[in-house]
């Protein structure tokens, strides 16, 4: 077949005439090539897979039947829009309750989205003009970053290390960049790394915005996932909401990834700018899935179930990984493990990087694990491994370690 003429038409953004000829695989589509192949070769082991971002149980019993009964009402069958206004209440409430958050205006300084994703894909919309400048934290989720580009922008980004507890030098931008620069967007508690930001922080980071004339964008996506401390948001700062929003995930904290439900709140104007281009992107998430957000929202406990889950997980995770070598340390929050990946295995491979590593892992040992190459070389480990009791979380991190110990690997 003839190459037709749409190939010449494709945007510049995506790759312009060169879009789906690239060569390039990128290393969730090695992973998951690998993953594949690693099954076909070994058909009769298990595969062990820690490389999952996502929460491996369902929503609890009691918001999937909120669901049902709210999805058979002939009232909620039309277009949200921009939410309805028992949410943004219901948002409200949940700020004040799990972070202390209080004074947030629920007709003004709430908005629902259909999950973060999109909302952190809409927000340089309102932004970013040809030229404009996004930092952006790295290791980390590149949605706002992408379309920062896409918008003519440039992404500025600032690297997570271990020796600053992978919290960002806001000292060590550079003028030009702070003058263009717009946005700066952070997540914590943080994927990959797992670190939790500190009040001190946040305080940094508002006073930073002020000086700068720049908007805060925090994707707390895995904030209520908090061990040892009590949940904390960047609005609980004083003055944040003069300076951003907070992006809150309904995925992380209530197991409902593929309901697609997200709120952000803070700011009025970036409230209102963010409604004005979701106004023309989307007609609103499902009422019926926006009222079963609401229950999950006036129970909080449920979260603290699940985080409960996870920590218990990720100390097992823990112990493990340092038996055969590892530095590993429990992180503050989320469900992810970030250690220093090895450098080869004693009887003589060398590996280059952290995805050498996590191809080595999967074709090898049928272990599956997220490569980071950013800012040193680092395997992210996630606790959302299928496992279906207790019994059967240890079982499987006892076969994780017992893998690891025939490689002998060497740090």
């Amino acid at each position: 077949m003839s190459e037709s003429y749409i190939q010449n038409l494709f945007a510049e953004r995506i790759g312009g005439e060169t879009f789906g000829k690239e060569t390039k695989i990128y290393k969730f589509e090695k992973i998951k090539r690998a993953k594949a192949q690693a099954r076909k070769s070994h058909p009769n082991v298990e595969l062990l897979d820690f490389g999952v971002g996502e929460p491996d149980e369902m929503a609890l019993p009691m918001v999937v039947e909120a669901l049902k009964i709210e999805c058979a009402k002939p009232e909620n069958r039309g277009y949200a829009d921009n939410g309805i206004q028992e949410l943004k209440d219901a948002a409200v409430k949940y700020m004040e309750k799990v972070y202390g958050v209080k004074d947030i205006d629920p007709s003004k300084e709430v908005i629902h989205s259909i999950g973060s994703k999109p909302a952190l894909a809409m927000i340089p919309a309102a932004f970013i003009n040809e030229g404009d400048a996004a930092l952006v934290t790295v290791p980390g989720y590149p949605v706002l970053a992408t379309h920062t580009r896409w918008y003519g922008g440039k992404v500025v980004t600032l690297p997570l290390k271990e020796k600053n507890k992978f919290l960002p030098d806001l000292g060590g931008v550079n003028t030009s960049d702070l003058k263009k620069a717009k946005l700066l967007y952070i997540n914590y508690p943080n994927n990959p790394t797992g670190a939790a930001a500190t009040k001190e922080f946040f305080k940094e980071v508002v006073g930073f915005a002020k000086r700068n004339n720049i908007v805060v964008v925090h994707d707390a996506a895995y904030a209520a996932l908090s061990f040892n401390s009590k949940p904390l948001s960047f609005l609980s700062v004083t003055g944040a909401k003069d300076v951003g929003v907070e992006i809150h995930s309904f995925s992380k904290a209530f197991n409902m990834t593929g309901w697609r439900l997200a709120f952000l709140a803070g700011n009025e104007r970036v409230i209102s700018a963010f409604a004005n281009i979701k106004d023309n992107c989307d007609s609103g998430q499902f009422i019926a899935i926006q009222k079963a957000g609401i229950y999950a929202l006036d129970h909080p406990e449920m979260t603290e179930k699940i985080s409960q889950k996870y920590k218990r997980r990720l100390e097992q995770m823990v112990d493990a990984l340092n038996s055969v070598g590892f530095d590993a340390q429990m992180p503050k929050g989320s469900f992810y493990l970030y250690v220093r990946a090895p450098k080869g295995i004693k009887k003589g491979i060398r590996f280059r990087s952290a995805e050498d590593v996590s191809e080595y892992l999967i074709t090898e040992k049928l272990i599956s694990t997220v490569p980071w190459d950013d800012v040193g070389n680092y395997l992210r480990l996630s606790a959302t491994f299928t496992a279906k009791n207790e019994e059967e979380e240890r079982r499987v991190v006892g076969e994780m370690k017992k893998r690891l110990e025939e490689l002998d690997l060497e740090f």
